[in-house]
């Protein structure tokens, strides 16, 4: 286990129905690249090796479960949908006797990243008390205000719907990241109702830590998640989608794979290419594919869990589940 998450337990917060996906799953459920939102939430949590990680789950909570049964995470139900704080509440029973830290992340988050979690984790350790993740942001609409003091300390996060215009004018936006120390149960206790959507907010432990003299602090984030906080449209649906598979096309170019266009290329994100690897125009490899060294994928191929040893060759439209090629 690394050093930096020694004591730090996760909450994912995946039981929200996300009614403007306008379906039947369970927004969590619904895939980007590959994998459904919440396996990529699950696998960047997973990264920086936490104690224990718990998925608050809520709408369709038996198919979220079976989902990512034998995945090695907890599940809690929150029974009513009363707002992001009470679904921290919901894991008090499986978490206070813990006493650890306790990371708060979205499953609708699939461009969350390790790299951020772990400085978000080092800087809860050397400045004690709560630390929260912001973003600066071009279009805020519909985030969380980051409202900052005279002297740049934070004062406050607002939600859209009680925002003023001046608030509503600021760019630093909260993406609903928290990692609380080890007082978030005893401080929660101090959570209410009382704002526009009828809910207790998570945001609201910002003032709960102020007021206790332990501290609230930020750590800036400046990786790929600031470019789509979170997916709540199908529409958001389809900018993660693209912006996962860029993310897996660049890792592949620098590894020394050729593409003759990368934009028509699609490759899931545990998709193996050996170096030298050719990829004409519109290939599709899908989960489990391996492309061994010098090998040739021919234009418009579609790969599903296949096998590629090195230096062969594809032809072009080939169509295949779980086939080995082999090099003539």
């Amino acid at each position: 286990m690394t050093a930096t998450a020694a004591g730090v337990s996760v909450v994912v917060l995946a039981a929200g129905q996300g009614t403007r996906m306008r379906s039947a799953l369970p927004k969590v459920l619904h895939e980007a690249a590959g994998r459904p939102l919440l396996d990529h939430v699950l696998r960047a949590v997973e990264a920086i090796a936490p104690e224990r990680v718990l998925v608050v789950v809520g709408h369709q909570a038996d198919a979220v479960r079976s989902r990512f049964a034998g995945r090695g995470v907890g599940f809690v139900e929150q029974r009513e949908q009363r707002g992001t704080g009470h679904a921290l509440l919901a894991t008090r029973g499986e978490l206070e006797r813990d006493g650890g830290r306790v990371l708060v992340v979205y499953g609708d988050q699939p461009l969350v990243d390790p790299a951020t979690l772990r400085g978000l984790v080092q800087t809860q350790a050397r400045l004690g008390g709560a630390v929260m993740l912001t973003y600066e942001i071009d279009d805020p609409f519909g985030m969380g205000r980051v409202v900052r003091g005279a002297d740049g300390a934070i004062e406050r996060v607002v939600e859209e719907k009680d925002a003023t215009a001046e608030e509503r004018a600021i760019r630093e936006v909260y993406p609903g990241v928290f990692l609380f120390d080890e007082a978030v149960f005893e401080l929660a206790e101090g959570l209410t109702d009382d704002n526009a959507a009828g809910e207790y907010y998570l945001t609201d432990m910002v003032e709960l830590y102020r007021q206790s003299g332990r501290g609230i602090h930020a750590f800036r984030g400046e990786d790929a998640m600031r470019l789509l906080i979170g997916v709540n449209t199908r529409a958001e649906l389809a900018r993660a989608e693209g912006l996962l598979r860029d993310r897996t096309r660049q890792h592949w170019l620098a590894a020394g794979v050729t593409m003759h266009h990368p934009a028509a290329t699609f490759l899931d994100d545990d998709v193996e290419l050996g170096p030298d690897t050719v990829l004409e125009p519109g290939v599709m490899l899908r989960a489990g594919t391996r492309v061994g060294e010098g090998a040739r994928i021919g234009a418009y191929a579609v790969l599903d869990g296949c096998t590629v040893a090195a230096g062969a060759y594809v032809a072009p439209h080939t169509v295949a589940r779980g086939r080995t090629f082999s090099a003539d």
